[in-house]
Order: C-alpha cells, then structure tokens, then sequence
C-alpha cells in the first residue's frame, strides 16, 4: 500500500492552506520528502523508479533490461546506471522531450539503433561509458542538439566516425579515454566548434599521419598536464612511445595534404565530364579502326576472287600504219610471196 508522501494536516492548518495564495500551496508540496513512485511531488513516474520532485527518477541497479516504460514531459534526470539493459531500440525514450540528463553507465550496452535517442532535444548530459560499445550508427547522436557533456569512456570503439556524432554546437565536453582508437576520424573535431574538454588516455593510439588531426587539435587547445603526461602513441613495428603532444606540423610534411572542400568539388564536378568525354572518344576511334580493318578485308577478299586476266595474242598495231613483217596476214608479206 502507498504511503503517503507527507502527514495529512490538521483541519485549521488544511483550512489555512486552503485559503492561501497557490505559491504557498506549491511550496509545500515542493517541500515534501523523496517517495517511491506514484508519489504526489512526481505524479509521471515510471512504476519500479523513485522519484523526487523537481523531475528526478532514480532507476539504478534494479537489474532492468530496458528503458522503463511511464516516462513523462516533465522528467529532467533519468538514472539508469547499473542495470542490463543491452540494447536501446528505436523511440527508446518517448515521451521523455524535456529529459537534460540521462546516466546509462555500466549496463553491458552494445547496440544503439541509430533512432534510440529521437525526441531528446532538450538533453545536456548523456553518459554511455563502462559499457560495451564497439561501434556507432551515423546519426546516432545527431538529434543531441542542446547537449553539452557526452561520455564514452570505458567502451570498446575502434573508430569514431565523423557522422556518428553528427554536428553537435554546444557539446563542450567529450570523453574517450579507455577504448580501443587508434586516431580520430579527419573532420570529426572540426565539427566540435565549442568543444574545451577532450578525455583520451588508455587509447592504443598510433603515430603516423592519422594522428595529424588530433594533434593539430591539442595544439589550439592544451590539456591539462596529468592528462597529457599519459597521452602516448607507439610507432607501428617499434616498441617505442611519443607523446602525443611532441608533434608539431613540421612532424606530418611528408603525409599527403587533405584535399579542401573547392577541391573536391572540382574532382566531383570535372570527374563525371571528363569520364563521359573519355567514354567518347574511345568509342568514335573503336568505331573508326573497326569500319578500316573492315574496308581492308572486303579489298582482299575481292582481290581473291577475281579471275586472273588472259594474255593479248593481238598486239596493238604499228602507230604509223604498216603490219608487222612476221605477221602473214600482212599486204607486205603477200607481196614477198
């Protein structure tokens, strides 16, 4: 049986409420002590959590293995850390619009579909780590527009794509310490402008021009020193480590320069054009070998079949008029006979 959230008052002290102004009644009712759910401070609270007014649900370590259904317009924090909960479906949160801050910590999570936190607008702090995390869906955390803290430490992300996070404006905070990077994706920061805090120690990370990125990065933005004191890269086929804030510009000459955004536009413009006048042009001078070697074989085929010519047994005739002298037909030779 649900207890009642505060001790019901005496008749003149219930008459006095009464008959007070509505912020005197509300102050009371804010003032009531942290109750189970169903409560009068949380009316919208999810069944197994415990609520206290002001829009908080506690939900840790009750071993659920999803998102607890009952979640309300007016919840601002949800505590979920502790739990089972393995997978985030699509819409995993509805109706939960005006949550800021969500605390998934240590559930075994290991898929998020790339739809789970859809209608979180409002959301500031989301908290993913110790969990088991290997890769994100781009678009996954595009929705976050307001947030301003996110956490995937202690998961087991080997990349960490660009439209995975998607443009986040006004994220200012992004732990990745104690996963499995080796470098970040190019343009993944640059589309951070607001970002100032950067977690990334226990990564295997790996020196070499992947790396150019990242380090152009802490260069404009210098961590503190016991973070940069456990930033450390290795060499690939050495066994040898440099920290990750010795590399300067000059270090990175030899790597090819990204192409800029004029650039690729061109390439993508100039590409197809070239690739269809190329396409062309191969076809007229196929098409002009082919109609010669053609022309060629009907010569010798014509050549072949054609009779040999007979010799002339009648030799043309003198030019001045007078027969041959060995030819008997001749006036001449009548004569001589």
């Amino acid at each position: 049986m649900r207890s009642p959230s505060w001790s019901r008052p005496r008749p003149p002290l219930l008459l006095l409420l009464l008959l007070s102004p509505w912020p005197v009644w509300a102050q009371v009712s804010a003032t009531a002590s942290p109750s189970p759910s169903g409560s009068a401070g949380a009316p919208d609270c999810p069944e197994v959590c415990t609520c206290v007014p002001g829009g908080l649900a506690s939900c840790s370590a009750l071993s659920l293995s999803a998102v607890p259904a009952g979640l309300s317009l007016r919840l601002r924090a949800l505590l979920l850390d502790h739990n089972r909960v393995r997978a985030l479906p699509p819409g995993a949160f509805a109706g939960a619009g005006g949550l800021q801050r969500l605390d998934l910590r240590e559930n075994g999570l290991h898929s998020v579909h790339v739809r789970a936190f859809w209608g979180l607008g409002a959301l500031q702090l989301l908290d993913l780590s110790a969990n088991q995390l290997e890769a994100l869906a781009p678009g996954t955390f595009a929705p976050l527009r307001a947030l301003r803290n996110l956490s995937l430490a202690g998961n087991r992300l080997v990349s960490l794509e660009p439209a995975a996070l998607g443009a986040l404006p006004l994220l200012r905070s992004l732990s990745l310490q104690d996963n499995e990077l080796a470098a970040l994706a190019p343009g993944l920061l640059g589309r951070l402008p607001a970002l100032d805090a950067l977690h990334l120690r226990g990564n295997p990370w790996g020196c070499g021009c992947a790396l150019r990125p990242l380090c152009a990065w802490l260069r404009r933005h210098p961590l503190p020193a016991s973070e940069t004191e456990t930033l450390l890269c290795v060499w690939p086929g050495r066994l040898t480590l440099s920290p990750l804030t010795a590399f300067s510009d000059a270090a990175f000459s030899h790597c090819a320069q990204p192409l800029a955004l004029r650039d690729l536009a061109v390439v993508y413009a100039l590409g197809p054009a070239s690739f269809l006048v190329s396409l062309a042009a191969c076809l007229v001078l196929g098409s002009g070998l082919t109609a010669c070697r053609a022309r060629r074989r009907r010569r010798r085929r014509t050549a072949t079949l054609r009779p040999p010519r007979p010799p002339d047994l009648n030799p043309d005739p003198d030019p001045h008029g007078s027969a041959s002298p060995a030819d008997p037909g001749s006036p001449a030779a009548a004569a001589q006979a």
